[in-house]
């Protein structure tokens, strides 16, 4: 535990020092939970929208993408069922003061008997070597087996619990696993008890005539009610998605690890509309898509799992998380949710608007059912991130820090670094900076020794760096370092933009998935 909470502080101090992630307010002291993305957070961000726009609208005929606003009418927030049922079960300890989501308290509990399961996994797996099958040693080891049916019957307790409302059941689980705080080890709970998520905030000149509304608490309720809108402009036929990227708001109560959990931050939604029955067909499909995708970065398919809901939403007839191993555990990173009919079906009855499509082929008009895919912008980034920063012992017995980031996503695709600034060869420098920024983002520095440059580009995750000597002056060529073999080699300026981009083009990623 304190190696990984070793690798979370690294990690944090990493992207405050090299412009990546600051505290919001920080000359106020901040707000918790609150976060600047700094120039490099912004152009990494941005290059995350890229891919999943890309791959989402871009590839797919069928999908196009909209941007609705962040205010919406408060009745929409009543009919999505967020007024009524938008709640985190809170528990406080009544020795530290300590509020915590009593759900993650149960869930991090079977992490750890997961945990243990994996340990005798492991030791199977060392001490048979290439002859272990671990499919047939999960399903047959008796510890194995006891493991993962006590966190079943914990999960499925719970779920049952929480969707019948039964609070006080959820605390006597909690009191019967034993779970203590985990700072201090007190095990002296209050009751569990539900609190809205919602921010609510006011709309108009005065207080007299102002509307009450909420900063919405996701993106989805903007494309629902923009179905019929873009289906009738588009004229597009059923199965088809709508796709968003765009901010939302939750007082979350419990807002730690980072960017993990936050306040304000970012999703990636798109919802697909299907006709009725075959929504669970379409759900399987955009499952193995959307694990594609993540694993197109390279980030090492052993990070990734499946983890299906023990609870459903009250919308849901299927959902899963796209789980990912963070320094802190495997989290959920992306859901897909088969959302049904409940949506469009709340809208039209609070609305008193058909929101139906007519299907030719059926000769009927219906509500389409619906899958949804969402993804944390500020999870995925933190998942990159915290995957790709390494430290390296070179073969000098020297060390290293590197960003290794897929080429498609580093914030500054190549750095320009002159020898010196004098006998010309900033002039040169500046010359190439100038003519390949217009189609990369660059970055031009003369300070400082070489090494120390190279190493500052190695930690923001700059692919190339391209160095200006007193030959480049005379063949025009210069030395192009690789970030992640090291590799120098002389090539032509010439040659410069099609090496760049073949290795930072978004083609690279979208190819895999």
């Amino acid at each position: 535990m304190a190696k990984q909470e070793d690798v979370f502080k690294k990690l944090i101090s990493h992207a405050k020092e090299y412009g990546f992630i600051f505290p919001s307010s920080e000359i106020y002291d901040g707000l918790s939970a609150i976060y600047d993305y700094g120039q490099n957070g912004a152009e990494l961000k941005n290059n995350i929208k890229q891919y999943w726009w890309k791959a989402m609208v871009q590839m797919n005929e069928n999908i196009v993408g909209i941007d609705s606003a962040i205010f919406m009418h408060p009745t929409i927030w009543k009919a999505s069922g967020h007024v009524d049922a938008f709640n985190d079960p809170l528990i406080d300890n009544k020795d530290s003061k300590k509020r915590f989501r009593a759900d993650v308290l149960i869930e991090d509990y079977c992490a750890k008997i997961e945990d243990k399961a994996q340990k005798e996994i492991d030791k199977a797996a060392k001490r048979f070597g290439e002859a272990f099958d671990k499919k047939e040693f999960e399903s047959t080891n008796p510890r194995v087996l006891e493991y993962r049916e006590k966190q079943k019957t914990i999960l499925s307790r719970m779920a049952k619990s929480l969707g019948d409302e039964n609070l006080a059941d959820v605390k006597a689980l909690i009191e019967e696993l034993e779970i203590a705080d985990p700072d201090t080890g007190s095990k002296n709970w209050t009751d569990v008890r539900q609190f809205n998520l919602m921010f609510g905030t006011k709309l108009g000149a005065s207080a007299d005539s102002a509307t009450d509304l909420y900063l919405r608490p996701e993106t989805a309720q903007g494309i629902f009610v923009n179905f019929l809108n873009v289906q009738k402009t588009s004229r597009l036929k059923l199965p088809f998605g709508i796709a968003q990227i765009g901010k939302a708001f939750r007082n979350e109560i419990v807002a730690r690890q980072f960017i993990f959990r936050m306040r304000e931050f970012e999703q990636m939604e798109m919802q697909y509309f299907v006709p009725p029955g075959t929504e669970l067909d379409f759900y399987e499909t955009w499952k193995e898509k959307r694990l594609n995708w993540h694993l197109a970065l390279g980030l090492g398919a052993e990070n990734y799992k499946f983890h299906d809901h023990e609870k459903l939403a009250h919308y849901a007839n299927a959902a899963a998380d796209i789980e990912f191993k963070f320094p802190f555990g495997f989290k959920e990173l992306e859901g897909i949710h088969s959302r049904t009919d409940f949506d469009l079906s709340a809208h039209e009855k609070h609305s008193g608007r058909k929101l139906q499509y007519f299907d030719s082929e059926r000769n009927e008009n219906y509500v389409p059912f619906v899958v949804e895919t969402s993804v944390g912008l500020d999870r995925l980034f933190l998942a990159i991130f915290s995957n790709c920063l390494k430290d390296e012992v070179l073969e000098d017995g020297s060390e290293r820090t590197v960003l290794s980031l897929p080429p498609a996503l580093a914030p500054v695709k190549a750095a320009i670094l002159p020898l010196m600034k004098k006998d010309g060869l900033g002039e040169y420098g500046e010359k190439i900076f100038n003519d390949l920024k217009y189609d990369f983002n660059m970055i031009y520095e003369d300070k400082d020794s070489i090494g120390k440059r190279y190493r500052r580009q190695d930690a923001i995750g700059t692919p190339f760096c391209i160095t200006i000597d007193h030959d480049s002056l005379t063949d025009n060529t210069v030395t192009l370092r690789d970030r992640d073999t090291m590799k120098q080699e002389r090539v032509a300026v010439a040659d410069l933009r099609r090496i760049i981009d073949e290795k930072t083009n978004f083609r690279n990623l979208l190819s895999k998935i």
